[in-house]
């Protein structure tokens, strides 16, 4: 697995959501984020989407926006206007599938990063070749 690993809005909410059906999975993927000294990565579209989803619970909301943009575990990306250039072939490419605008930045940053591996339990990212974690 490389060290360089993209965190996906699903993996945030695993993490957080206590009655997410991945909190467990999330969890423990935690431990190996610490023991092999992982970098993550996210973008600041995962943060909108990390704060939208909890926002009802503005603390949370709150904790959760500075979770990733002050850990120094992660390296938060501004998605590029040419990044929005390559998710949107991606989305017109990819037209029978339900990417999400954000999922499509997500896949073009990572292109463009060459990180190949995914903190996510989002299948999308699988349908792109990409590596997902935990497994």
């Amino acid at each position: 697995m490389s060290r360089d690993i993209f965190v996906d809005t699903s993996a945030f909410i695993a993490m957080r959501a206590k009655d997410d059906v991945n909190y467990n999975n999330a969890q423990n993927f935690l431990y190996t984020i610490r023991d092999k000294r992982l970098r993550l990565h996210a973008t600041n579209f995962i943060l909108d989407e990390v704060y939208t989803y909890f926002c009802k619970y503005h603390e949370i909301a709150v904790d959760m926006a500075e979770l990733i943009m002050n850990n120094p575990l992660i390296i938060l990306h501004r998605i590029s206007a040419e990044d929005e250039k390559e998710a949107w072939k991606i989305l017109k490419k990819y037209r029978d599938k339900s990417f999400s605008y954000t999922d499509a930045t997500s896949f073009a940053l990572m292109v463009r990063l060459k990180i190949d591996t995914a903190f996510t339990f989002d299948e999308h990212f699988n349908i792109m070749k990409f590596k997902t974690v935990p497994i």
